[in-house]
């Protein structure tokens, strides 16, 4: 069984505009999420990616996407891909965020977070690197990074 958050997702790709609703309820789930309203392009098995706009509301004193705001993108598309590849009887939680800035994000931005199958097989406790990058619009890579995420059992109900 997926996890709740992979499980409404499937559930709206059946809507129309599903993706859309979608992602507005995921902006919503998680509050600090709204400062980039982003967009969910693809969420499957160790994969994710989302869209978060270039716009004055997120921009920092010289015109471009501010660094944080480009992390909660990408800690956007780490949550969707941790909750589509996570075994259901594990939970994760990430326990910190290591990233390098490559060039200002002067345009919209491609979040995608990827990991292996492998990295997911151990038994619990166990951690996964989480493999994140921002992408402009021209193709080129503005941030890139890690997330390392802290699998465990879930406690018996």
């Amino acid at each position: 069984m997926p996890q709740p958050t992979f499980d409404l997702y499937r559930r709206a790709l059946r809507l129309p505009q599903g993706k859309r609703l979608f992602s507005l309820a995921y902006a919503l789930k998680a509050p600090y999420f709204r400062t980039v309203m982003p967009q969910v392009r693809e969420v499957r098995a160790n994969h994710a990616e989302l869209s978060i706009r270039n716009w004055w509301g997120v921009h920092n004193h010289i015109g471009t996407l501010h660094a944080i705001a480009v992390c909660n993108g990408l800690e956007a598309a780490m949550g969707l891909l941790a909750e589509a590849t996570c075994p259901d009887d594990q939970r994760w939680l990430p326990r910190g965020l290591q990233v390098r800035y490559l060039t200002k994000s002067t345009t919209d931005l491609l979040c995608v977070a990827e990991t292996d199958p492998e990295q997911w097989a151990g038994e619990a406790p166990y951690d996964v690197d989480i493999r994140v990058k921002a992408v402009r619009t021209d193709g080129e890579v503005a941030v890139e990074g890690i997330i390392p995420v802290y699998v465990s059992a879930k406690k018996p109900r």
